[in-house]
């Protein structure tokens, strides 16, 4: 088995997948609940701790560049499917403004 292979299987075996949604559900460690950053998925990996769908992303489709980000465009922080109904190589600008874009409709669902 290739170390791709590995990789793919260790991730897959702590997904669950949502027939809804269609996302792969990490349910394996996060990086907890408080915070900007909370609720990605975390594993162990060569030594470290490294966020999933970024290993994931890596693992299928390559680096990752400087300048480039991951975006969750399913805005599920614990999906970690290499699809681009899912995830999506973007700049940081165009991550922070579909980011706000996601806010506001999440206020607009609350709001009467």
């Amino acid at each position: 088995m290739s170390r791709r292979d590995e990789i793919r299987a260790r991730i897959m075996a702590r997904v669950s997948i949502d027939e809804t949604t269609g996302c792969w559900v990490w349910t394996g460690p996060t990086s907890g609940t408080e915070g900007r950053g909370a609720g990605y998925p975390r594993m162990a990996l060569g030594g470290q701790t490294v966020a999933v769908h970024l290993v994931m992303w890596t693992n299928e489709h390559g680096y990752i560049p400087g300048k480039k980000e991951i975006d969750h465009v399913c805005r599920n922080r614990l999906c970690v499917r290499p699809h681009p109904d899912h995830l999506e190589l973007v700049t940081r600008k165009r991550n922070a403004i579909r980011r706000e874009q996601a806010k506001r409709m999440k206020c607009e669902e609350v709001s009467p």
